[in-house]
């Protein structure tokens, strides 16, 4: 997101849900929820627990999140995105656009060393993975109901940005508001954003591929070596200039980084 804004408001914590002839058993045992069902005589059945970010602080520039490992393989990438969207509850559709993101930019832009991770990072930050307010990403790559930000009309700590678009991507004709799963402002959605398909069809900021490729090329262009401190914090800081806020985007890479690096379970013993 520009940093003109704050992202639109999103509801943090555990996901309520409603539930017919069932008892709950709020055990918490082995970090997993247990749920009994009280049908058929079923045992217990294990419920794994949103993915929580422990919250880190590091000072802007001191240092980079933690190793986020090496892209997978083709011939292993579904496999992995299945294992890692299950680590760390990022839906596999949004999960393979940050990785695939990450993929065509380490062959466009080598320099620049942006990891799946920090893509995944901003993504949560902005609309949880493209599940703001119930939208979500179809196997077409394109988020319904489409995500679109506040107007910036100069409210209490909002800027006025008067519309620039005529109300083509945010459905405002006189105030711009950041649009999409990345929350771009318009005028800088016509500057960085990029068909991720390359099927000649303009750039969808609704689309999560076009998004998420769209947010590597504004930060490499911003940050350029984002392997390096100095990087990663000018690319993050740029996107939305708060310390707060790329702290939270760091918590976040660092936690998929380690998610993703953990080792499969041992199988049980028979």
């Amino acid at each position: 997101m520009d940093q003109w804004q704050q992202p639109p408001s999103r509801k943090r914590g555990p996901r309520g849900c409603v539930m017919l002839s069932l008892l709950v058993v709020g055990a918490l045992m082995a970090g997993a929820v247990w749920v009994g069902v009280s049908l058929n005589g079923r045992d217990p059945v294990p419920v794994k627990p949103v993915f929580t970010v422990p919250a880190l602080t590091p000072e802007p520039r001191s240092a980079i999140p933690g190793d986020a490992g090496p892209l997978p393989a083709e011939a292993s990438k579904e496999a992995w995105i299945a294992k890692v969207s299950e680590n760390t509850d990022i839906p596999s559709r949004t999960l393979r656009a940050y990785v695939n993101a990450a993929e065509k930019t380490a062959k466009t832009t080598p320099r620049c060393k942006i990891t799946w991770a920090t893509i995944a990072g901003i993504g949560r930050t902005e609309s949880q993975h493209a599940r703001h307010d119930g939208s979500r990403a179809g196997e077409d790559g394109v988020v319904t109901p489409p995500i679109i930000g506040i107007p910036l009309d100069g409210s209490p700590g909002v800027l006025a940005v008067v519309d620039t678009d005529k109300g083509a991507l945010d459905g405002d004709a006189k105030w711009d508001r950041a649009v999409g799963p990345m929350q771009f402002l318009p005028a800088t959605w016509k500057r960085y954003g990029v068909r991720a398909s390359g099927d000649g069809a303009a750039p969808d900021p609704q689309n999560i591929d076009d998004a998420a490729l769209t947010t590597a090329r504004y930060m490499c262009a911003r940050g350029g070596d984002l392997a390096k401190p100095t990087g990663w914090w000018t690319a993050v800081l740029t996107y939305n200039n708060s310390t707060q806020y790329g702290q939270e985007v760091f918590s976040n890479a660092d936690a998929y980084g380690k998610a993703a690096l953990k080792p499969d379970p041992a199988p049980a013993p028979r």
